[in-house]
């Protein structure tokens, strides 16, 4: 090779070379871009924007003197007593000596809220004010104005106030079902009475159904929220409001990383029939549900999991006009896909009332489709089933292992199921039934798809029961019912 030649592969080296260093300084500059890009957004703009349009809540109400008792209520069943709170500042919080005091209390409450409209409509929570005698709105120039309840809805924990100003600062309100898990949103609200104070964090979840919610699909993020965030606005990054800080799931009362927000577009539906009619309708189907286990699954004739089970079907209901039966597993709605239970109230309760919709259910294992009207969710008691009367000692059932006795006629009246009758657990020892879940003073109303109308009859179903198989029971217990799943061993003699 000669010198010309070594000198041109020597000179094509230093170029490639060169050009590898330029690229690689070019990549780190990309890269560090990129991670700058991805790196926590600016969260300023949005709250120097924003903070004027939300306001501190404060109520007051005149009580009896009272004991103390839990500020919270009752905690759903089946849920640790506290863990899940509506979580503005209580009610009966720490108020020193006046709890001795013989004379009416003063009690005060604190919440957020955000003005919605430039002439003063704000939007809070409905437990915020809930009783209040006086509710006093503080704007962000420190002014404090008394509002006028407009209209409150408890099912959907949305209320409306009216104070009395002009030109105020407005929340620019978005799209909650644009909503994506994963994406950044931000709290601002009065926590233990600290106004405007900000705190930011990701939606992780959104459609959440909570056990004591039946109509509201719950954002579930885990922005920092505390007593006194109550009704306080949640954003999006493009600054507009989102949902309603509403609930946390807490052991201590206060965070731990699960807060839940009321979804913007459900609450400004509510606004809109608040301030055009004072009340707020819902659709209504007219059927109590629950969610299907792997063993009901297999006991309805199943593929899987999945679905609301019709465990009662209300009298002069749309769904009982409709054709529906009780056992029906209720898998699409209006088109949209029915995974549990839960899913199903606030599917019916946005359904303008008067629509024909298509249900379809699996009945006994096979698909069928029903048309029904919705109806409007009537405001009504769920029916009482009183104590069992005296009765004597009945025989137990040896392959459930349950004693039982027949209903008197009131009982039969009062289960609001046409008279049919069912039969009561007065007893029960180790067996299937016990393994299943049934207890003593559990009434059962049906038994692999049939209806039960005395002792006699439910003993003769029983010793035709297969073993070895999954069988649906239906049982009252207080004031529920609940669909089991029954399992006879296959050594159990008849």
């Amino acid at each position: 090779m000669t010198y010309d030649m070594k000198r041109n592969v020597a000179q094509s080296v230093v170029t490639l070379v060169k050009g590898l260093l330029i690229s690689a300084v070019l990549l780190g500059f990309s890269m560090a871009s990129s991670v700058q890009a991805r790196g926590l957004p600016d969260f300023t703009k949005i709250v120097d924007e924003n903070s004027p349009a939300v306001v501190n809540i404060s109520t007051s109400q005149k009580v009896p003197k009272r004991g103390s008792k839990n500020p919270h209520g009752k905690a759903p069943e089946g849920m640790p007593e506290d863990l899940l709170k509506r979580f503005f500042d209580d009610k009966d919080g720490d108020k020193g000596e006046e709890n001795n005091a013989p004379e009416d209390l003063d009690e005060k409450s604190l919440g957020s809220g955000f003005i919605v409209s430039s002439d003063g409509y704000v939007l809070t929570n409905h437990h915020v004010i809930k009783g209040a005698d006086e509710i006093v709105v503080r704007l962000s120039d420190r002014r404090e104005l008394v509002a006028k309840l407009v209209g409150t809805d408890n099912r959907s924990d949305v209320a409306v106030l009216k104070i009395e100003a002009d030109n105020l600062p407005v929340a620019k309100i978005g799209r909650s079902r644009e909503l994506q898990v994963g994406e950044w949103v931000l709290a601002i609200g009065s926590p233990f009475d600290f106004d405007h104070t900000v705190t930011a964090g990701i939606v992780s979840a959104v459609g959440r159904n909570l056990p004591s919610e039946n109509y509201v699909p719950f954002i579930q993020t885990d922005v920092a929220i505390n007593p006194g965030n109550s009704g306080g606005p949640l954003f999006n990054l493009q600054g507009e409001v989102v949902g309603i800080n509403a609930q946390i799931y807490s052991r201590t009362g206060g965070y731990m990383g699960l807060s839940f927000a009321i979804p913007i577009d459900l609450a400004m539906n509510v606004v809109e029939q608040l301030k055009s009619r004072g009340h707020v309708t819902r659709g209504w189907l007219g059927v109590l549900v629950q969610d299907v286990t792997r063993d009901l699954a297999e006991s309805f004739g199943l593929k899987k999991p999945g679905g609301a089970a019709a465990a009662r079907v209300m009298p002069n209901s749309p769904a009982q006009r409709a054709g529906f039966e009780v056992g029906d597993v209720i898998v699409e709605f209006d088109g949209k896909e029915v995974t549990k239970s839960s899913s199903l109230p606030p599917l019916v309760g946005v359904t303008p009332i008067g629509k024909e919709v298509e249900v379809k259910v699996i009945r006994q294992g096979k698909p069928k489709t029903l048309k029904v009207s919705i109806g409007e969710l009537p405001a009504e008691e769920e029916p009482k089933v009183s104590a069992a009367p005296a009765a004597p000692e009945g025989d137990v059932e040896q392959r459930l292992g349950v004693a039982v006795v027949d209903l008197s006629q009131r009982q039969r009246a009062e289960l609001d199921n046409g008279g049919k009758g069912g039969v009561m657990v007065q007893r029960i020892k180790e067996g299937p039934a016990q393994k299943a879940g049934v207890r003593s003073g559990d009434i059962l109303l049906n038994l692999n798809g049939v209806t039960l109308e005395n002792v006699a009859q439910f003993k003769r179903l029983v010793a035709e029961l297969p073993v070895g198989k999954s069988i649906p029971l239906l049982v009252q217990r207080r004031d529920d019912p609940i669909w089991m799943a029954l399992k006879i061993p296959p050594d159990t003699k008849k």
